[in-house]
């Protein structure tokens, strides 16, 4: 029986996952430094030791299988690994991994299998031989109807990755809206998919900047009123898909030139690599000088 103590232990020791530590343990019957050797040579506590290093590089991808789609970002430290064959062959099977296992979030893809491992036994042992830190940052899973159709972009190599879900027929169409999509990053599909609370918080700021242009000062209240109504309206519009001025021709919305190919937008997904995420500092410069400095010492 190996109890919580040993478990705790062996992962201070290591800076492995608990269930890593507790697999090692059981393997090693208990002994603590045969329980950490096993973790070396499997390339879990390596790993482990990089799994506090910023991994804001990598690549977006999108597998389909029938009227399921699955997106996924696997990110890295450095561009130049997401160029690796290693790094690319695991996002290939990630992606075979997604469609053999449906799953519906990250932490499902994680513990979906292909060959008899999981991929997040992949990724450890990913991350161990290319020696930098990888690891699989978000899964969506978006299902179509029959009458539906899926429309895919992938800019500069998977740096962006968007998926677009169409009534129609028409792929051309359906790839365009995406290429508008990675172009512009709407946030939301259409005005009723707008977050309450966002509307609240420009209608705030609108208000606030109307009250402080001396202009105004004069103005009747319901002229005001117009005034924000007005620019909420454009405000909506400027962040809603189906309203913005269509990427490969301007003159129309969106929506126009869906309706003149007889089709409608259903959903949309995009993703770019490391958005929202702190970047690595590449100034490799100032890490070789701090390298040197630390030896003379």
């Amino acid at each position: 029986m190996i109890n919580a103590s040993l478990v705790k232990e062996l992962r201070e020791k290591t800076g492995a996952g608990m269930m890593d530590c507790k697999k090692a343990l059981v393997e090693c019957n208990g002994d603590l430094n045969a329980a950490a050797d096993w973790l070396r040579e499997k390339g879990i506590a390596k790993a482990a030791k990089k799994a506090t290093r910023i991994a804001a590089e990598g690549l977006c991808d999108v597998v389909i299988n029938g009227n399921k789609a699955y997106l996924f970002e696997l990110n890295s430290e450095t561009d130049f690994v997401a160029k690796n064959e290693k790094f690319l062959t695991l996002l290939k099977q990630i992606g075979e991994a997604c469609v053999n296992n449906d799953p519906s979030c990250e932490n499902c893809a994680l513990s979906a299998t292909i060959n008899g491992q999981t991929v997040e036994e992949l990724i450890v042992a990913a991350t161990a031989t290319i020696g930098e830190k990888i690891s699989l940052r978000r899964v969506a899973r978006v299902e179509k109807k029959d009458d539906e159709i899926f429309g895919i972009y992938k800019h500069n190599g998977g740096k962006i990755v968007v998926l677009s879900v169409l009534k129609g027929t028409d792929a051309n169409v359906a790839k365009d809206v995406c290429m508008h999509v990675a172009m512009y990053n709407p946030r939301y599909l259409d005005e009723s998919a707008i977050d309450q609370a966002d509307l609240d918080h420009e209608s705030e700021v609108i208000k606030a900047e109307i009250a402080n242009d001396p202009a105004n000062a004069s103005k009747p209240s319901n002229i005001i009123e117009k005034m924000v109504a007005g620019r909420l309206a454009k405000f909506k519009k400027e962040i809603c898909l189906v309203d913005q001025a269509f990427v490969k021709d301007p003159s129309m919305t969106v929506n126009q030139y869906l309706n003149s190919h007889n089709s409608k937008a259903v959903n949309y997904v995009r993703f770019e690599v490391g958005e929202g995420m702190e970047k690595r500092n590449e100034d490799f410069a100032a890490e070789v000088a701090a390298a040197a400095a630390a030896v003379k010492h």
